[in-house]
């Protein structure tokens, strides 16, 4: 079987608080190394009213912190809101305290709003310098950057974390460039992988190409059961493109009682389609699939539903997939 991994955004749901949902997932991280996933991440999120996770780094360490075997890492720090040598530095500490177990994820979003952006000093044009950030990020660990003679990334210079590149379509290409892993989502997942390994360079990261793919996953004792387990996420989505604000999750039969407008009840449908879901076998034949068609080495599985019973239920079927 396939590795299977896990990312959590640590969301909020309704009635929590921020600093609840942030333990919920270090606690969710002990659970998935005691099922046998292979690694463990946090996301980067600013300013998201239902989204707990906002430093990566720091939960990161919390997390690392509170497991022993499972790899740690981030999915992933948005690199275009921090300058290479600090994002350095924070995974040098990382590798240095956890050594073999450390993840760099990175990707090249930037704030979702205009004001965030501001406050992060950094505008949409930031994105575009994705390739150079992380071809200097890249020099402060092997000590071959040139943009500032003189300065040394410590304890980062010498160590080698998995460097990951979160990418859709043609942020693949700098992966591939780079002689990086990819991490890929999004409706096109194979035409991204094949674009990725036609152009893949070796590199002292990485020797050949290797592929991780992202799948929103469920696993329920029925199907039905999968698709209610998807439907406290898949609304909060809906409800963020309608309203402009992502909400903490809200039970499943809160929100089949919803009357909802016909819009975001339409957008609604729409986040729960390209969701893989079902029983145990049904889902063993999609993931069987998805890996036949991208050629995945890794699948990366998010899946977050009010109920966090539930949760560990559909990710203990799963890992007994694997």
């Amino acid at each position: 079987m396939t590795p299977l991994s896990i990312l959590d955004r640590s969301l909020i749901r309704q009635g929590q608080t921020p600093a609840e949902a942030l333990r919920d997932t270090v606690r969710f991280a002990r659970q998935a190394e005691e099922l046998g996933y292979h690694r463990f991440w946090v996301s980067e999120h600013h300013s998201v009213p239902g989204v707990a996770g906002s430093a990566p780094t720091v939960l990161a360490a919390a997390v690392a912190a509170a497991t022993s075997r499972i790899r740690v890492g981030t999915g992933g720090v948005m690199l275009p809101n921090h300058r290479p040598l600090l994002v350095a530095e924070q995974f040098g500490v990382l590798e240095s305290l956890h050594p073999g177990r450390v993840d760099m994820g990175l990707g090249r979003s930037v704030g979702f709003t205009g004001g965030i952006r501001k406050a992060l000093g950094h505008g949409k044009e930031a994105a575009d310098d994705f390739p150079s950030q992380l071809a200097e990020l890249l020099g402060f660990f092997t000590g071959e950057q040139d943009a500032y003679p003189g300065v040394h990334a410590l304890p980062a210079e010498g160590l080698r974390p998995q460097v990951f590149v979160l990418a859709m379509k043609s942020g693949a290409d700098v992966a591939a460039a780079h002689g990086l892993p990819l991490v890929i989502g999004g409706s096109s997942p194979a035409e991204a992988a094949a674009r990725y390994r036609a152009a893949f360079r070796p590199s002292a990261w990485s020797a050949a190409p290797y592929v991780m793919v992202a799948a929103n996953v469920a696993v329920g004792e029925t199907a039905e059961r999968a698709e209610l387990l998807h439907l406290s996420e898949a609304w909060a989505t809906a409800h963020s493109r309608v309203r402009g604000v992502f909400p903490p999750l809200r039970p499943p039969g809160d929100i089949l009682r919803m009357d909802l407008p016909e819009r975001e009840r339409a957008l609604l449908e729409d986040a729960r389609k390209g969701r893989i879901g079902g029983t145990e076998d049904e889902v063993a034949e999609r993931l069987h699939d998805l890996v036949t068609v991208t050629g995945a080495d890794e699948i990366l599985v998010t899946m977050n539903t009010y109920d966090q019973d539930d949760r560990l239920d559909s990710y203990r079927r799963l890992a007994r997939l694997a």
